[in-house]
């Protein structure tokens, strides 16, 4: 028998017990209790009390282990840049319990036994590591892959993350395809056709430097269109990255509409815009861009109003060597798994934009959304726990960071609140 106590914690739990100070009872993998400041925790099922784990959690915040819906962990393929257990203790470093992997691999996530080999790597880590099949063959964007097939190897959605489906023909097929199979489209909303350099916003910065750069209709062109094409089939999809304020706009009037969309907002485009490329250069290139103050405002308020559901990181390591290259040369993309949680206590949680428990909210969701269970700490449920501690601050450095990379524009920066413990399926799995 496994027990491990929780004691003297405030516990932030939206879905479930809600905001209060309580004790939590994990045995053999579930939450078994969740005690009041009022009850004495007490364990009464004849166990020795040194068989019991005690962690004092008194002063900072307990709460459900956190999801992100959207990670790159670059196996298999890509491994010198990150690998699945790498990616796995980087995402408990960062409060993550549960991550879904995208599927741009080499060779990419488009049959059963890719998919499945992937994910038995996962079951090795400590944490729940699920994974999308992709929409297209090859990531080809005309052959569709076999979703049926794909979804009995344990995809939980489809995704051709990293690129765009062009061809609305296609996507159309795909649509009703997921709409048949009870499956979720996220999908990557970038139209080449208004892209000069990518990763890098068509603004006065990229003017500034001579760089001719993404055009804002990249995105907001295609959330129309698909927008269009789910209402049409009935098919559920959510837009990845939000980057710009129509975007926001249009899913906003949307989920109006009762049209079944999600969306995602990253902790870099709520907290950065593109004057970080003056500083950082290819360490704050990314696809989509960063863009404007108006628009990194414009998805603080889709996260307010719950227009954007889900906070995930879109974490995305490179090596050092590759970022060396310059601006032009580079590669797209950032890591956030360790920096997602303080990033929002820091641009949404202090402002007062959101309150603990709607952050928290933000960065649970996507359970829901696909299906997954976890996200609360309701008594019977998975016991996957963060201990956090919103009043310590870290700085984001090569000691600190646990991911294979270290391609952030937040180096060196100080961020609020840190992650003392993670519990996963009952085990301790990360502790300061």
């Amino acid at each position: 028998m496994s027990l491990i106590l929780i004691e003297n914690g405030r516990l932030t739990d939206p879905r479930g017990n809600g905001c209060l100070d309580a004790s939590v009872l994990i045995k053999d993998g579930v939450i078994s209790r969740v005690l009041s400041a009022e009850d004495k925790p007490q364990i009464n099922d004849g166990t020795r009390a040194s068989e019991v784990q005690r962690i004092d959690a008194k002063g900072k915040l307990v709460f459900p282990g956190l999801i992100d819906a959207h990670v790159h962990f670059r196996d298999p393929g890509f491994t010198e840049k990150e690998d699945i257990s790498s990616g796995a203790k980087a995402a408990a470093h960062g409060g993550f319990t549960t991550v879904i992997m995208m599927g741009n691999t080499r060779p990419p996530l488009d049959t059963p036994e890719i998919l499945m080999s992937a994910l038995e790597k996962g079951k090795h880590t400590g944490i729940n590591i699920f994974a999308c099949g992709n929409v297209t063959v090859g990531m080809n964007g005309r052959e569709l892959t076999d979703f049926e097939a794909l979804k009995r190897a344990g995809a939980v959605l489809m995704s051709d993350d990293g690129l765009p489906i062009l061809d609305a023909s296609v996507m159309e097929k795909a649509c009703k395809k997921a709409a048949e199979c009870g499956l979720v489209l996220s999908l990557h909303e970038e139209d080449p056709a208004f892209i000069g350099q990518a990763g890098i916003n068509s603004g006065a910065v990229a003017g500034s430097m001579g760089i001719n750069g993404a055009s804002r209709e990249a995105e907001i062109s295609m959330v129309d269109r698909d927008i269009r094409i789910a209402a049409d089939t009935g098919a559920e999809i959510t837009i990845q990255h939000i980057s710009a304020a129509e975007s926001v706009e249009a899913i906003r009037k949307a989920k109006a509409a009762g049209i079944k969309v999600h969306a995602e907002g990253t902790p870099h485009h709520f907290s950065l815009t593109e004057e970080a490329v003056r500083q950082w250069g290819a360490n704050a290139r990314m696809n989509p861009p960063l863009r404007t103050e108006a628009d990194r405002i414009a998805i603080i308020e889709g996260l307010k109003d719950e227009t954007i559901d889900m906070i995930a990181t879109d974490h995305a390591p490179h090596t050092k060597e590759e970022k060396d290259r310059g601006l032009a040369k580079a590669p797209s993309g950032i890591i956030g798994l360790e920096t997602a949680l303080s990033l929002t206590w820091k641009s949404l949680v202090i402002p007062g934009h959101l309150t603990p428990a709607e952050a928290i909210r933000r960065l649970t969701r996507a359970y829901e959304v696909y299906g997954l269970k976890g996200g609360t700490l309701l008594e019977g449920e998975p016991a996957d726990v963060v201990i956090f501690d919103p009043e310590d601050s870290w700085t984001v450095s090569r000691e600190s960071i646990l991911s294979k990379s270290l391609n952030t524009p937040f180096l060196g920066e100080t961020l609020p609140g840190t992650v003392r413990a993670v519990i996963c399926k009952g085990k301790v799995i990360y502790s300061e």
